[in-house]
């Protein structure tokens, strides 16, 4: 047998549960893996304000693939910004980057700032948004020399 688990909220929310997790399959249901739906979402797959699964779906969404307004995972799509090993929105950060604003090993966009690649643009406004990142020196570095 294998491990599942299905809860939810009592509580709604615009018809949706306050929280959702549903991991693992249920046959009875027809379900080869669990997808949790509500305002906070914990699942195989996900889809809710936040999310987090295997494939998450959300306003901020974290997963192995994961897409939203804000988006983090391994493949994360951002229509304002995504960071992981790809990485596709407005602002992107990863291994792979592409968007408006793109930081990383192999970056592409209007505005780029990697190894090979040092927009000045891109420079400021990693600078002043993203102050914190720890790779942001080692980049700026390369542009600076």
């Amino acid at each position: 047998m294998a491990f599942k688990i299905r809860r939810e909220s009592g509580l709604k929310l615009a018809g949706l549960p306050l929280w959702s997790i549903a991991i693992g399959p249920d046959p009875a249901r027809g379900e080869k893996r669990g997808h949790a739906r509500g305002i906070f979402a914990l699942g195989d797959m996900a889809t809710g304000v936040l999310a987090a699964g295997g494939m998450a779906r959300g306003v901020v969404a974290f997963g192995g693939l994961a897409v939203g307004l804000a988006s983090f995972g391994v493949l994360g799509i951002g229509l304002l910004l995504a960071l992981g090993g790809a990485a596709a929105g407005g602002v992107a950060i990863g291994g792979g980057a592409a968007g408006v604003y793109a930081m990383g090993g192999g970056a592409i966009g209007p505005h780029v700032l990697s190894t090979a690649q040092c927009d000045p643009d891109a420079l400021d406004f990693f600078s002043r948004t993203f102050e914190w990142w720890p790779q942001l020196d080692i980049v700026a570095q390369n542009c600076i020399s």
